[in-house]
C-alpha cells in the first residue's frame, strides 16, 4: 500500500516497521516534549498523511511507554481518512501517572502507527435482535 505523507522535520525518519514481523510503525517524537505530572501533553509525531480511499490511521501505545510513566490518554488515537491537510501533524495525547514530570526527547519512540481498512455502517433498527440474552457484561466466566 502507497501512502502519501509529509514530515515536518525530515532528520527524523519515517515511522517505519523495526522488524520483519512487526504489525505497526514506530512514530517518533519530533521535539524535546515535558509532560508535567499528573497532567496531559500533545506530543507532535512529525508526520501528515493521506490514507488510501477506505483506511484510517490507528495510533496505539508502544508497549514499552508505561515504563517511562505515560500512557495515551484517549487509549488509542485514530485518524479518519479526511485527517489529511499538509498541517494536520498527527500527535500522541500523553498522560503522566507519576509525580514527576517526564522528558520526551526529539526521536523518541513513544507510540506506533497501523493503517486500516474500514467499512461504513448502514443502520437496519428491529425491535429484537431474535439472539439469546447473555445476562450483560462480563458474563462468560459465570
Amino acid at each position: 500500500m502507497k501512502v502519501l505523507v509529509r514530515r515536518t522535520d525530515k532528520e527524523l525518519p519515517l515511522p517505519e516497521y523495526k522488524t520483519s514481523g512487526a504489525a505497526a510503525m514506530d512514530c517518533s517524537v519530533r521535539e524535546d516534549v515535558e509532560v508535567p505530572q499528573k497532567s496531559v501533553a500533545l506530543v507532535p509525531l512529525n508526520i501528515a498523511l493521506k490514507p488510501p480511499e477506505g483506511h484510517f490511521v490507528l495510533l496505539a501505545a508502544r508497549s514499552s511507554l508505561h515504563k517511562r510513566g505515560l500512557m495515551m490518554a484517549n487509549g488509542i488515537g485514530i485518524g479518519d481518512e479526511d485527517f489529511s491537510g499538509n498541517n494536520d501533524e498527527y500527535q500522541a495525547a500523553l498522560y503522566n501517572f507519576t509525580d514527576a514530570p517526564v522528558v520526551l526527547k526529539k526521536g523518541d519512540r513513544i507510540v506506533q502507527m497501523i493503517i486500516l481498512p474500514f467499512d461504513r455502517v448502514e443502520w437496519n433498527e428491529v425491535d429484537a435482535l431474535g439472539g439469546a440474552d447473555r445476562s450483560g457484561f462480563g458474563t462468560t466466566d459465570l
